[in-house]
């Protein structure tokens, strides 16, 4: 049996995507990102910004030129999504209908997700989601999975119930938008480190979505650092996000900082090593209990391994070949799979 079937049975799977997702606005920054993509592989995402990357009176064009890149034939691993206007915007329904439109005339499975800002809570999340299945089913194509900033006093108040949603995947921090909505409360100081990670209200913020994320199996995604040019800053906020905050995933917002938060947040090779290792004895044992180095290890610890075989598998790590093929089966299984499966994921 595949380790899925074993290991969650009855129960979907932990969402597993990137460790690394890099925002782009500008046509030139977009196609710079998509071209290291190709170099990289996708060991990172890509979010086309409509939201701040389309310039006042040019959000049409802008939107046309997203779903274009994302349908074009640059996309070659399927790991490019956009971010669109909020849904109190004259230019959501606009942005998510052109981008649909585009993407499905060549393969709408090339939307890796939509992007949903500034959601007030969980109305808006719904809101949001009716108008995506919407425009997608009149397109002929499944739904792609949503993504929601949690950036608001209203989100964060329903975030669990937002996290419940089966057609939510990955829920993200805006520290920015969510200090500002302190009018001052909170101090500045608060949206860098190290008072992001120290103030009690952020602090909480963070919490609740990361706690929320995994009750789910959702991923939760850490906010952006603002200085792009000292990487030691990047890989500290990274590592902190992930040992202190459980957070699997981070926003970047320049091409230096996409290296460092993928090599931060995936894991070691030792643990891919020692995972594997104790995966393949207990397949040998049909998923029973094992030995390992004068530890006991049952399906408990087996599901902690399997994720660690994830991450692996998504940030690009070599995995031996016998826990690589698991993830072949995986993919294969997931391109075969009926319209209503691949919905619910």
């Amino acid at each position: 049996m595949h380790p899925t079937q074993v290991l969650f049975p009855g129960t979907r799977q932990p969402v597993s995507i990137p460790v690394c997702d890099h925002y782009a606005g500008s046509e030139k920054l977009m196609r710079k990102s998509i071209a290291l993509q190709q170099e990289l592989g996708p060991i990172f995402d890509i979010t086309l910004d409509c939201e701040d990357g389309a310039s006042a009176g040019n959000e049409a064009a802008h939107a046309q030129l997203v779903g274009s890149l994302i349908a074009g034939d640059d996309n070659r691993f399927g790991r490019i999504g956009a971010r669109v206007h909020d849904v109190t915007s004259p230019f959501f329904e606009q942005d998510v209908a052109t981008i649909c439109a585009t993407a499905a005339v060549a393969n709408i499975s090339r939307l890796a997700y939509l992007m949903l800002p500034k959601a007030d809570g969980l109305a808006d999340v719904q809101r949001a989601i009716a108008t995506i299945s919407r425009h997608t089913s009149e397109a002929g194509r499944r739904m792609p999975p949503l993504h929601v900033l949690i950036e608001t006093h209203g989100a964060l108040e329903d975030v669990h119930q937002i996290a419940a949603l089966p057609q939510v995947e990955s829920l993200s921090f805006g520290v920015m938008d969510f200090v500002s909505a302190h009018y001052g409360a909170i101090p500045s100081t608060a949206m860098r480190s190290p008072g992001q990670f120290t103030h009690p209200l952020v602090a909480r913020a963070k919490l609740e979505i990361s706690a929320a994320c995994h009750a789910h199996g959702k991923v939760p995604s850490h906010n952006v650092t603002t200085d792009i040019k000292d990487a030691a800053v990047v890989t500290g906020d990274a590592s902190r996000a992930a040992q202190e905050f459980g957070y699997t995933r981070m926003w970047s917002i320049h091409p230096n900082q996409i290296k460092a938060i993928v090599q931060t947040l995936s894991p070691a090779d030792d643990e891919i090593g020692e995972a594997a290792q104790i995966l393949l004895k207990a397949r040998d044992v049909q998923w029973g209990p094992i030995q390992h180095d004068g530890t006991l290890h049952d399906r408990a610890s087996y599901r902690y391994y399997w994720s660690i075989l994830q991450r692996g598998h998504a940030g690009g790590a070599a995995l031996p070949a016998a826990v690589a093929q698991w993830f072949a089966e995986t993919s294969t299984a997931a391109t075969t799979a009926p319209l209503s499966t691949t919905l619910q994921h």
